[in-house]
């Protein structure tokens, strides 16, 4: 501006506003602000290719805000101008549009659309940020429609692309693009890794959408059976401004929470939040999709099967409009659910076989095992035992292939004590007996000799066995994580008593404050900016996008008095206890996990008696004192 090239000025304004779309994520009013300077600079000047660059941030803020139809006329402009003065811009305006067709349930004609953007992206005729929009957001779509074949090959050629690309955030984004994947397909280890190496690269750029990360992390950890640790994903993504549900509902229900569960997932389905967000956009039927899936499965525990059968309805009306076979199994689970519970056992069977089918070909474990376990129950339900028997085994194995030891043990609990089972766990390499006052759990070089119950057995060695140790060996203590972690080294088997050899563990780690000074400054430019658009929106009587900066200015305030502490001190951010909750929980429930698969009662036995979290103890029953030789 002070060369007096508005052109240029006008570019660079644009490219701030994209800066703060896909990077930040943060908020829609400071992008509006920014398009405003870029059209005054624009002012009588003829098409160029900036022209082209405003259109598509036009659309996304459009996109972000639920304005789906005229997001389609800002994608539609930017094809039509960057066709004729820069191929780049056309080729992200193809994909924007194709994602406002797809939520608008548009899906062949978008998925077309991904289609031809996406050649531009492999073929190289595209500069880096331009490929990283187009990249990113096909997987988004993709993901969004659970077309996860499709999504996953995006994913991968994304991930080849991004090595050693200055792309800012497109880097983070992918890593939950593949926890995604890596959740689904049952390499839940992995997931949890990728989805913590994202919160780590994410976190510089974006504050409210931080959010989703978090939220993935959740489902990870719920899917695994760490209530606590899924609980505090959830929570901290709350914290950020991210809607947390239904994730936090299904804890609440895992933690026996009946009323609150299903509350929770009614109030999200009335009330739905319009938070702007890149990755989900407000205002669709593929929001209200897990919601639905969660309230089927809050509705049955609260006992009203008519809320229940109307979400699964819902979930299949919304199944056949995008023409997702994810979504057509996820309808199918949920049928077979309500169905079980309204004494309909043909149609529960049919309904967990279909979905069994589906999710099979999805290549969902997690999900075929559900599907198995409710097959089992409707085998049982209508007389045929031996059936539900094995239906129940086949649960457990998924179960147990992708690490939910919650779920296993339940499948384990309902196939009681047949003699199908009894026949897999003697195949297994145990040896010895026990007297039934004996209870053992000792490390002998590379294995471990474990007894209880008259029953003994021989376990390779693993660090979750070592932390379990520890837990059995102070029955009734605490022990934080980070404790564990800097005893587990130099531990040699004996019972850890007080706080021997180094119990305390404290670095004082930190990941630094949690808003430096020139962070917070910006913060408050943003609220004056916020300011004049609810100012701009009310004078021209636009009651929503007033709104949507309202609730912009809260989250800016809550931000900054998150941040701020007494006397004006910066918080920090602690990472080394959530890292050492992280590893102890997964090494403890890997553990138990083999545990259960060798001797199933004491597998019983710890997951009633082992808490785990940033404080893990073993709380057995008092009334039956347990003694063990460690």
């Amino acid at each position: 501006m002070r060369a007096g090239d508005h052109l240029a000025a006008a570019g660079a304004a644009v490219r701030v506003a994209l800066h703060l779309l896909f990077d930040t994520a943060l908020l829609v009013a400071p992008v509006r602000g920014w398009i405003r300077r870029a059209e005054r600079l624009l002012e009588g000047h003829d098409e160029a290719p900036v022209h082209a660059w405003l259109a598509v941030v036009r659309n996304y803020e459009r996109l972000l805000s639920g304005d789906f139809q005229s997001a389609r006329h800002w994608a539609r402009r930017a094809i039509e101008v960057g066709t004729r003065c820069d191929p780049a811009a056309a080729a992200v305006g193809r994909v924007a549009e194709a994602r406002s067709l797809v939520l608008d349930g548009e899906v062949q004609q978008g998925l077309g659309l991904l289609n031809e953007a996406a050649v531009a992206a492999v073929s190289g005729e595209l500069d880096p940020l331009a490929t990283g929009v187009v990249y990113c957001e096909v997987v988004c779509a993709l993901q969004a429609l659970a077309q996860y074949d499709l999504a996953e090959e995006w994913t991968a050629a994304m991930e080849r692309w991004c090595h050693g690309q200055p792309v800012g955030s497109v880097h983070g984004r992918c890593r939950v693009h593949r926890a995604e994947i890596l959740r689904l397909r049952g390499f839940c280890l992995e997931a949890e890794r990728e989805a913590l190496l994202a919160c780590e690269e994410l976190r510089p750029y974006l504050r409210r959408e931080f959010g989703w990360p978090l939220t993935e992390l959740g489902r990870i950890r719920l899917r695994r059976g760490d209530i606590q640790g899924a609980e505090e994903a959830f929570l901290a993504a709350h914290e950020v401004g991210w809607d947390p549900q239904p994730g936090l509902a299904l804890v609440h229900l895992a933690k026996g929470d009946v009323v609150l569960a299903a509350q929770s997932v009614r109030d999200a389905l009335e009330h739905p939040l319009s938070v702007p967000s890149k990755e989900l956009p407000p205002n669709t039927e593929l929001r209200r999709a897990p919601l639905l899936e969660a309230q089927v499965e809050t509705e049955i525990a609260a006992g009203d099967f008519g809320l229940a059968r109307a979400a699964a309805d819902q979930l299949s009306r919304i199944a056949a409009l995008f023409e997702s076979k994810a979504l057509f199994a996820s309808a199918a689970l949920a049928r077979g659910k309500v169905g079980l519970a309204e004494g309909d056992t043909a149609g529960a069977r049919r309904a967990f076989e279909e979905a069994a089918h589906l999710w099979n070909g999805v290549g969902a474990p997690y999900e075929t095992a559900l599907a198995r376990m409710g097959l089992g129950h409707a085998h049982r339900a209508g007389g045929s035992e031996e059936r539900a028997v094995l239906e129940f085994q086949a649960a457990r194995s998924g179960f147990e292939r992708v690490g939910a030891v919650e779920r296993a043990a339940e499948a384990v609990r309902a196939c009681g004590g047949a003699g199908g089972d009894d026949a897999r766990r003697r195949s297994r390499p145990s040896t010895g007996d026990s007297s039934a006052d004996e209870y053992v759990f000792r490390r002998e070089g590379d294995y471990w000799s474990v007894a209880f119950k008259g029953q003994a057995v021989r376990l390779r060695d693993l660090k979750g066995l070592r932390y379990l140790a520890r837990l059995l060996g102070d029955p009734g203590r605490e022990f934080h994580v980070r404790d564990l972690v800097a005893a587990e080294g130099g531990w040699s088997g004996e019972a850890g008593r007080g706080a021997e050899r180094g119990l305390a563990f404290s670095s004082g780690l930190d990941a630094g404050v949690m808003l430096d000074a020139r962070a917070k400054e910006a913060y408050r430019r943003r609220l004056a900016e916020i300011d004049e658009d609810i100012e701009e929106a009310r004078a021209i009587g636009d009651d929503e996008r007033a709104a949507q900066a309202a609730a912009e200015r809260d989250f800016l305030l809550r931000e900054l008095a998150r941040a701020v502490g007494l006397g004006g001190r910066d918080r920090r951010v602690g990472s080394d206890s959530e890292r050492a909750r992280a590893s102890v929980t997964r090494a403890i429930r890997q553990a138990m996990a083999r545990i259960h698969g060798y001797h199933p009662a004491l597998g019983e036995h710890l997951d009633r008696a082992i808490r785990t979290g940033t404080y893990c103890a073993y709380l057995p029953d008092p009334r039956v004192p347990l003694v063990w030789t460690l």
